[in-house]
């Protein structure tokens, strides 16, 4: 395979569209690949962050060169957050308006960025099947129809989808591997990308083999291998995995398919960023966990090719967040069989937002805030003294006496609960409950040592998680 000595630059240009594509490819040498070679296509460097900004180009132009979509329309679509971003990266340029339906379970990131971009965002459930009413294909179906103007366009049946990959991607795959692929490995969300970039390679006469990484709890895998849909389930990688096959994904070119369990995939991605400085998205973990299990399965040497989908910027606040993962089960976590089981953030790691006695009411106020908290442990050399929470604050607040300024002055030693309702971290459940009948936090002892916080929420939690005790 050639490499370009130097960077090869281009002049400027006049839109981010002129960019979308001609990703660059690097290739894994820091994780174990058994005897193959292991290239990513870093689709997280196009203009909208992933491999999506191919496909909304795509199925913009082919919808108004059909006259779906004409000057002033609204483009409505159901995503998963990045072809979102794509379809208003590229409607915004086009001048049209853009409204979005997105499952609740994607990334405050994704949808943080949709507004910010000026999408129309409405957030529908995750946990219903195919055919309900507020799955979000359906509901977008629907609002597409109630809106004058409004062109739906279903990446997961629209040609122009799997088109885009076809002209592009699969060319692009060809000509970085100077014709040499021997596997190419890629999920299902739309379809799109797997079927055009197979296509694209049976058309240049390449016998590469099409793997499909498949999240465990999506359908599509059984289909591939055994000819019938897999066990369904829920599953938090974003993006990838269906109970339905989409009309955009060609089964029929897939030659083998792996069931990547959420815990691989976001271990593989941080091993990732860790050992090769890529910063990817949760559905590459599912990618590169199946590229990895079906290179290390090689007896010989092979050069394998699958992607970086989009960039891991935007799940910071999921897949990077070690008490996140730990809210999910999916942290590697050392499990004692006591009420520490329960403490995500566990004070003695520094993991617990505290206080102490000396800060001011207005310092404690901002750090509940800033940490989506409403209370704080209050901390004086090292040992627990009290509590402080929102009620405390507010009842200072409800004095005329010295100015709203003095007031969040005080020092929070002089409002905090002294008498505490404490808990031994070694008791058992069951201890929880006096304390939040009375709307008490439980605050965990080993000792006189502070272990951590836990609230209704970190109990109901362990109990979802542990459903079988």
């Amino acid at each position: 395979m050639s490499l370009a000595p130097t960077p090869v630059l281009t002049g400027p240009t006049g839109s981010l569209l002129d960019l979308i594509g001609k990703t660059p490819m690097v290739e894994v040498t820091k994780i174990d690949t058994g005897p193959c070679r292991l290239f990513l296509k870093l689709e997280s460097q196009n203009p909208g962050g992933s491999i999506k900004d191919r496909i909304a180009l795509s199925m913009i132009a082919a919808a108004e060169a059909e006259g779906f979509l004409k000057p002033g329309g609204t483009i409505v679509e159901a995503t998963a957050g990045n072809t979102g971003l794509a379809l208003t990266l590229v409607g915004q340029a086009k001048g049209y308006k853009v409204l979005l339906v997105i499952p609740d379970k994607m990334s405050k990131e994704k949808i943080q960025h949709l507004r910010a971009m000026g999408a129309d965002v409405r957030l529908t459930r995750s946990d219903v099947p195919h055919g309900h009413p507020e799955y979000y294909t359906d509901m977008a179906e629907r609002l597409a129809q109630q809106i004058p103007g409004g062109f739906y366009v279903n990446q997961f049946a629209n040609d122009a989808n799997s088109a885009a990959h076809f002209k592009t991607t699969g060319p692009e795959i060809w000509e970085q591997m100077d014709g040499d692929v021997d596997a190419f490995v890629a999920g299902i969300g739309s379809g799109g990308t797997i079927t055009g970039i197979a296509r694209y390679l049976k058309s240049v006469g390449s016998d590469a083999k099409v793997i499909l990484a498949d999240p465990v709890g999506s359908t599509l895998a059984g289909i591939v291998n055994e000819g019938v849909p897999g066990p369904e389930g829920s599953y938090t990688v974003e993006g990838i995995g269906q109970n339905f096959v989409p009309d955009t994904a060609d089964i029929t070119l897939i030659d083998k398919a792996y069931s990547i369990p959420d815990a691989e995939a976001i271990a593989t991605v941080r091993e990732l960023l860790l050992k090769e400085g890529v910063l990817a998205g949760s559905s590459s973990g599912t990618l590169i966990g199946a590229a990895l299990r079906w290179c290390r399965e090689q007896t010989e040497p092979k050069r394998v090719v699958t992607f970086v989908c989009d960039t891991g910027a935007k799940y910071l606040s999921k897949v990077y967040n070690d008490a996140w993962l730990a809210d999910q089960g999916l942290g590697e976590r050392e499990l004692h069989g006591d009420l520490s089981d329960l403490i995500t953030r566990k004070y003695e790691n520094g993991d617990v937002v505290v206080i102490g006695p000396d800060d001011t009411l207005d310092t404690a106020f901002k750090r509940m805030k800033g940490a989506d908290v409403s209370q704080l442990p209050v901390i004086d050399q090292g040992r627990l003294v009290g509590i402080v929470d929102e009620s405390d604050i507010v009842h200072v607040m409800n004095t005329d006496e010295i100015t709203r300024q003095e007031r969040f002055g005080k020092p929070v030693g002089s409002v905090m609960t002294r008498d505490l309702d404490t808990v031994q971290v070694g008791e058992p459940l069951d201890a929880l409950i006096p304390l939040f009948d009375r709307d008490r936090v439980a605050i965990v002892l080993d000792g006189d040592a502070f272990v951590g916080l836990i609230t209704r929420s970190d109990l109901i939690n362990h109990l979802s998680l542990n459903r079988q005790g």
